[in-house]
């Protein structure tokens, strides 16, 4: 008993002495974000998509460069902001054939910071609405973490996806592992302790599961291409998620990454960008059919 509140007091510890910090709420702002893209010229906007209904701005990033047709969107784990796919935006071989957008998932970043929607569908269908206000087509959605099983939602109502990439989702309701930390977030002696955007995480963590299986159903309507890219040695979203994804996706094609854990999309990109051309190569040849 006294080693279990010597932990938690300890945890407590660690959570003051860095709740302020911008490192542990995972986002950069608009001015941060320009600022290094002009540095290294490479022309980006920032825009937000409004939802008055909701009283909701989803921010997003775009990166376009010449006149291409296939469109890369990125979809952020949690906790996390757009920022974690700063290596693959500013990167001249993704960005000379595909625009890329990268946007900050409901409660994350800078949309409606903290203020968490737990549920995947409604997430998707914010997304949705984003993607089809602005006429965003042949739409390819990578998806880390949470955003895996997001980013396969998008393309249940929205035939503008034409394929789908999951790195290390978080996608088998069965094997969705408990983590302890997440109790601070729901404790309410506790929560106001831990950093915004570990707090949303939280919330998603606590319903994840059920949020999986209600959607659960509707995996096997699809028939575009699916690429779930996982690291062996993957402590928090577990490597057997894979046996799920070849159960239940009917055009899928598992990537096992050894000896990797479950940080390959933001550590490791240049492990994620061959199956990312791969998957572009795959929408092309789809569109001369």
């Amino acid at each position: 008993m006294q080693h279990i509140v010597i932990k938690y007091l300890f945890v407590i510890w660690v959570i003051l002495s860095f709740t302020s910090c911008t490192t542990l709420q995972w986002r950069a702002s608009d001015k941060e974000i320009l600022k290094t893209f002009s540095s290294e010229q490479i022309p980006t906007k920032i825009s937000y998509f409004k939802i008055d209904s909701l009283n909701l701005k989803i921010r997003f990033q775009t990166v376009e460069v010449g006149d291409n047709d296939i469109n890369l969107v990125f979809l952020h784990g949690s906790p996390s902001s757009l920022s974690a796919w700063s290596r693959y935006l500013n990167d001249s071989t993704l960005y000379n054939n595909a625009n890329l957008h990268a946007i900050d998932r409901p409660g994350y970043g800078y949309s409606n910071f903290g203020d968490a929607i737990t549920s995947i569908e409604q997430q998707a269908t914010i997304i949705n609405n984003l993607l089809q206000y602005h006429n965003i087509d042949n739409v390819i959605a990578i998806g880390s973490s949470y955003g895996g099983p997001l980013a396969a939602r998008l393309a249940i109502t929205n035939p503008a996806i034409k394929g789908v990439i999951m790195i290390s989702p978080a996608i088998d309701p069965d094997n969705e592992q408990r983590i302890w930390q997440s109790d601070f977030t729901q404790f309410w002696l506790t929560r106001w302790l831990v950093p915004t955007g570990y707090r949303v995480a939280g919330d998603e963590k606590t319903v994840h599961a059920a949020e999986l299986l209600r959607i659960a159903g509707d995996w096997s309507k699809l028939t575009i291409p699916v690429i779930h890219i996982h690291g062996d040695k993957d402590d928090l979203v577990p490597y057997e998620n894979i046996n799920y994804t070849k159960r239940v996706f009917l055009n899928s094609e598992v990537i096992t990454i050894p000896d990797t854990g479950h940080e390959i999309a933001w550590a490791r990109p240049e492990l994620i960008k061959p199956y990312i051309f791969r998957m572009i190569e795959k929408v092309k040849d789809k569109k001369l059919d």
